[in-house]
C-alpha cells in the first residue's frame, strides 16, 4: 500500500538524536490494518520511504495511536532536510 505523507519534521533529542516525520490518522489507520500481516514484532512496520531522490528501508514506530517514520541523518543531509522543514514524502507499507 503507498501514502504519500506530509508533515513537519520533527526532532527527538535522547542520548542520540532522531528525526521523525508523524503519519496522519487516516493513514495511521490504515497501516493499522496491514500491520498483522507484515510487522515483525513491538509494532514495527517495515516501509520504503522516498524522500526527493533518495529511497531507504525502514520500519515505522508506533506512538500515540500513529506512526512515526524515522528520517535517517545521511538521507536528510542528501535531501537538505532539518527539523522544522515541511517536506512531502512517498511511503509503501506490505
Amino acid at each position: 500500500m503507498d501514502f504519500e505523507i506530509g508533515g513537519t519534521v520533527i526532532e527527538w533529542r535522547g542520548p542520540a538524536p532522531y528525526h521523525f516525520l508523524a503519519v496522519g490518522p487516516e493513514e495511521s489507520a490504515a497501516i493499522d490494518e496491514l500491520r498483522p500481516l507484515v510487522t515483525y514484532g513491538w509494532g514495527m512496520v517495515p516501509a520504503e520511504v522516498r524522500l526527493g531522490a533518495t529511497t531507504w528501508r525502514t520500519s515505522l514506530w508506533p506512538k500515540d495511536g500513529g506512526y512515526l517514520i524515522p528520517l535517517k541523518d545521511a538521507v536528510r543531509r542528501a535531501e537538505g532536510v532539518e527539523a522544522g522543514d515541511e517536506i512531502a514524502l512517498r511511503l509503501r507499507v506490505g
